[in-house]
């Protein structure tokens, strides 16, 4: 359990880090890179390894940017 909370802690710290080159993004910009973000998140829970995150974050990418238009 230890081992899962820091690794949490590492992935927020780089998310943290990660949005604040999002400053000069556009609004659809942001949209794709969020759901890419979400989608790859969930993609590894769901599927689990490279693969599935792969695909969590292309598909979540399509949707972020369709969703912003």
């Amino acid at each position: 359990m230890n081992f899962t909370k820091r690794i949490s802690a590492a992935v927020l710290v780089l998310a943290a880090l990660g949005l604040g080159g999002c400053a000069g993004m556009t609004h659809q910009e942001k949209g794709t890179a969020t759901g890419a973000v979400i989608g790859g998140v969930a993609g590894n829970v769901v599927g689990g390894g490279l693969l599935g995150t792969a695909a969590g974050a292309a598909i979540g990418g399509v949707i972020g940017h369709e969703v912003t238009k």
